[in-house]
């Protein structure tokens, strides 16, 4: 079996030299490089393809999510493991949703780290076990909407606009804007859409 050739992008040269030296004397890993930005990524993948790249999704003022929605775009062949200090749903769904094929914390194990590069390598999907039960947890999670809330949802859900709805509901449009927003943050739905479907997907629209 061929060694798994690994690239890392991430903005903290401990993170870069920590994670190298814990590959460096494995067999089954060709470590082939690091960046530290979208750009210099982007360059060392118009001549070198690792098997898979370990992504931080904080860089700096840049993201690692939207890097990885393009890089699956350009190569999608290229598996992509999440690397971050952040266990939060909302970071995990998000990079899961643009391509990656799982996401690991950076205080994983070197026994851990090997699980996972070495079984995104070959198409299937690592979640650690505490981004595992963070994902699971909201699934089971249940949002309590107010009858004004559902109200608003629904409407949204029928396409209309902020002032139809103010106009139905005899409330003002402000008021409207900020029962559109409280929806958003309570599912955490990044816009109209993702919010609409997540509300049909629980069975509240």
């Amino acid at each position: 079996m061929n060694a798994v050739t690994v690239f890392i992008v991430d903005d903290h040269y401990l993170v870069i030299e920590g994670v190298r030296s814990l590959l460096q004397n494995e067999n089954r890993i060709e470590w082939i490089g690091h960046a530290t930005s979208l750009e210099s990524c982007l360059a060392f993948l118009q001549h070198h393809q690792p098997d898979v790249i370990l992504m931080d999704i904080n860089l700096g003022k840049e993201s690692g999510i939207d890097l990885c929605k393009t890089i699956k775009e350009k190569y999608p062949a290229i598996q992509i493991l999440g690397l971050s200090t952040f266990n939060q749903q909302s970071f995990i769904q998000k990079i899961i949703e643009n391509g990656a094929s799982g996401y690991v914390l950076k205080n994983a194990t070197k026994n851990e780290l090997l699980e996972a590069i070495c079984t995104v390598s070959i198409g299937r999907t690592y979640l650690s076990s505490d981004a595992f039960q963070m994902l699971r947890e909201q699934e089971h999670k249940t949002i309590v909407l107010t009858r004004r809330e559902k109200e608003v949802l629904e409407l949204i859900a029928d396409g209309m606009t902020n002032n139809e709805i103010a106009v139905k509901l005899f409330v003002s449009v402000t008021t409207v804007d900020s029962h559109r927003k409280n929806l958003l943050a309570k599912f955490q739905a990044r816009n109209i859409a993702s919010l609409v479907k997540m509300a049909a997907q629980m069975g509240l629209i």
